[in-house]
């Protein structure tokens, strides 16, 4: 059995909730990712912010992303994966709620985050295109914590 722990993308950080637009846009190119998780004060996963969001829903909307704080932004509960789940159950979860990142708790924590390009080196071909067309089929956004595809319930 493969885990979610087993292909997961290791040292996601938290943006605390309080944290601005400007500064998660700056931890997003100190890490090179395009989305990261909200915790709030008690560092729980209170959220997903992307770089779209920042973008479509605070510069384009004229906003100031120094003003505006990632806690804000946040829409919905996020969907999360503990880490010792099975890789079919990742795949259900993100077949399910059509999301394209997940955060993987252990022991209440944030431990890593699985996103396409883990799930591209871990599964099967037919696992991929199966995944890939559950997901993309069903929308045309590209996802964020504004939209659908990247928050639910769990």
């Amino acid at each position: 059995m493969t885990t979610a722990g087993e292909i997961m993308h290791r040292g996601a950080q938290w943006i605390p909730a309080h944290e601005t637009l400007d500064r998660a846009a700056q931890l997003m190119r100190e890490l090179n990712v395009g989305a990261l998780p909200i915790s709030d004060k008690n560092e729980r996963l209170c959220g997903i912010l992307t770089d779209r969001d920042i973008v479509v829903g605070c510069v384009a909307m004229g906003q100031d992303p120094s003003k505006v704080t990632a806690g804000e932004m946040a829409q919905g509960t996020p969907r999360w994966i503990d880490a010792g789940a099975d890789v079919s159950d990742v795949i259900h979860e993100m077949q399910e709620h059509q999301i394209r990142r997940l955060p993987v708790i252990e022991n209440k924590r944030l431990v890593g985050m699985i996103s396409e390009a883990d799930l591209a080196q871990h599964l099967t071909e037919g696992q991929i295109a199966s995944w890939a067309e559950s997901v993309y089929a069903r929308t045309g956004s590209t996802g964020g914590a504004g939209t659908h595809s990247e928050t639910g319930r769990h």
